[in-house]
């Protein structure tokens, strides 16, 4: 496969998830009758990674987000160093 074409397959599985995750939202929305009036949730959670080449800067709101997070950008630390050193010889 050439990397061209990953590249395209990656984008176009990137654009499917972000309108995956915007019809869920709005079916939730539906569902539960959120009309944007209500309080917001006390219980929110989150956490996020910045990759800056293959360090990872990390944050979040609890413990458990954080660790959750932090498989995450140990996963894409590993795969950014198989990457680094796999031959390219499929241009």
């Amino acid at each position: 496969m050439k990397i061209i074409t990953l590249g395209l397959l990656l984008v176009f599985i990137g654009i499917l998830v972000i309108l995956a995750g915007m019809v869920s939202m709005a079916y939730q929305a539906w569902k539960t009758g959120a009309g944007g009036m209500e309080k917001p949730e006390a219980g929110v959670r989150g956490g996020g990674v910045i990759m800056i080449g293959p360090i990872p800067i990390i944050f979040g709101t609890d413990v458990s987000a954080l660790k959750l997070v932090m498989i995450l950008a140990i996963a894409l630390m590993a795969i950014a160093v198989i990457l680094y050193f796999l031959p390219w010889k499929m241009l």
